[in-house]
C-alpha cells in the first residue's frame, strides 16, 4: 500500500543501537541529524535531497527497512552521524510516493524496501552528487576517527576519570575548581597552537 508506512514499532528500545551502544560520542548528537562542528555549534548533516538520495543508493545496494538504513548509516561514518527515525521513515514514504523504492518480500515484521527501476534511473542521473554524499560520510568517519581513536581517546578518559574523582569529593574548594578550570582551558589552547 503506497504512502501507508508508518514508524511504529521501529524504534529501537533505548538510545543505542544494539551492544556497541555508541549512544554518547563525540561530535554527535544522538537521534538528532545533526553533527557538532567547531564551537559546539551543530550544523545539519544532509538536506532532506541529500538523505533521500543516501537512502535511496543504499536501497538499491540491498533491500533493506529502516532500521537497517539507519545502522548503515551510522556504520559508514564510524558511529559519527546517526540519522533519526523521525527522519528516516517519513523519506522512505516519500521515496515510494514518488515511485523510487517500494515493498520488497521480507520474512520479518519490518517492511523491507527495493529500489524501482525509476529510483536506479534516479541514482544514475545523479551520480556524481551521491559520489559526493558517500565521500562525505566517509569524510566524517575519519574524523571520528582521529578525534575518537586510541590516543585521544585514553587521554579524554584519563581526564574525566580525575576530574570525577577530584571534584566530585564534598571537600573540595572553589580556589580548586578554578585552579582545575584554569589548567583545562590552558590545555585547549596549547592544543589550538599545535
Amino acid at each position: 500500500m503506497r504512502g501507508s508506512h508508518h514508524s511504529g514499532g521501529h524504534r529501537p528500545h533505548g538510545h543505542h543501537f544494539g551492544p556497541r551502544g555508541r549512544g554518547h560520542g563525540f561530535g554527535r548528537d544522538r537521534w538528532g541529524d545533526r553533527e557538532e562542528g567547531r564551537g559546539g555549534r551543530r550544523r545539519r548533516v544532509f538536506d532532506s535531497n541529500e538523505l533521500r538520495l543516501v537512502l535511496l543508493k543504499l536501497i538499491a545496494d540491498q533491500p533493506r527497512h529502516g532500521y537497517e538504513l539507519i545502522r548503515a548509516i551510522e556504520d559508514l561514518t564510524g558511529g559519527a552521524y546517526v540519522p533519526s527515525p523521525g527522519i528516516v521513515y517519513p523519506t522512505l514514504t516519500m521515496l515510494q510516493e514518488m515511485g523510487q523504492i517500494d515493498e520488497a518480500a521480507s520474512d520479518g515484521a519490518r517492511k523491507a524496501f527495493a529500489v524501482t527501476a525509476e529510483g536506479s534511473e534516479h541514482l544514475t542521473a545523479r551520480k556524481e552528487e551521491v559520489d559526493a554524499l558517500f565521500a562525505r560520510l566517509a569524510a566524517l568517519a575519519d574524523a571520528r576517527e582521529r578525534t575518537d581513536g586510541g590516543p585521544v581517546r585514553r587521554a579524554m578518559q584519563n581526564l574525566k576519570m580525575v576530574l570525577m574523582n577530584k571534584l566530585e569529593r564534598e571537600s573540595v574548594k572553589s580556589e580548586t575548581i578554578h585552579e582545575v578550570a584554569a589548567f583545562i582551558d590552558e590545555a585547549a589552547q596549547k592544543i589550538e597552537r599545535l
